[in-house]
């Protein structure tokens, strides 16, 4: 059955996964707005994308720079935090420049939980909504952590802990709010992963329209739900 148009806000949508999964949600009819912080870069991707898509300024480390995305975006319906950042790789634990760390969780945690308390509270007012937080399989406590990037995995082990309180605090809404690992990707980040953007996103696209009875609060690995 086919789902009705829905408007969807993608973080760090100007380049990699980001754009990927813009212009899927884009090819299934929905309404897509590009998040950046480069105005120029983002009405560039957002000229590539089929169907109504629309470029967005958006800094998830800058509180105004949310607001302002917030006032003028409407009511966003699906939100997908992709931004993100890689910065301590090969970094020991106990070595690793607290900095680097706290930029990580600026932009990959605060970031991310900044953006939902700028639209989760429209999405449970209007009693549908959909958040979906990429993660990362370094984050899985099943799987890792991975001290090889402390910085980064202290980031998303928090962020898959802020989808679960989220997910909580939202049950019985109709919003969903779930983590996703979608493994490595070829990006800027990870330029030698063989999984393209496009197969990635797929996923990703999956996990932002789920059906009303879909999970939260949940760790998906492309479709499947995966230990914490």
């Amino acid at each position: 059955m086919t789902q009705p148009q829905r408007t969807a806000l993608v973080t760090g949508a100007n380049r990699g996964l980001g754009l990927a999964v813009a212009a899927d949600l884009a090819a299934r009819g929905h309404r897509v707005l590009l998040g950046t912080r480069d105005p120029k870069a983002a009405e560039e991707a957002a000229a590539q994308l089929p169907g109504e898509t629309t470029a967005i300024e958006l800094d998830v480390t800058d509180p105004g720079s949310v607001r302002a995305a917030a006032a003028s975006a409407g009511a966003v319906d699906i939100l997908v935090n992709n931004a993100g950042v890689l910065l301590d790789w090969d970094a020991a634990p106990s070595r690793v420049d607290l900095e680097l760390v706290g930029r990580s969780l600026e932009v990959n945690l605060l970031g991310a939980w900044r953006t939902a308390q700028a639209f989760l509270p429209g999405m449970v007012a209007r009693g549908w909504g959909r958040v979906v937080n990429i993660s990362s399989g370094a984050a899985s406590f099943a799987y890792g952590p991975a001290p090889q990037c402390p910085g980064y995995t202290a980031s998303k082990v928090a962020l898959n802990a802020l989808t679960t309180m989220l997910a909580q605090e939202t049950k019985g809404t109709g919003v969903l709010v779930n983590s996703i690992n979608p493994g490595l990707v070829r990006t800027r980040m990870q330029p030698q992963a063989e999984q393209t953007p496009e197969e990635a996103a797929r996923h990703i696209a999956d996990a932002a329209t789920l059906p009303d009875d879909g999970p939260t609060g949940v760790f998906l690995r492309r479709d499947t739900v995966i230990d914490w």
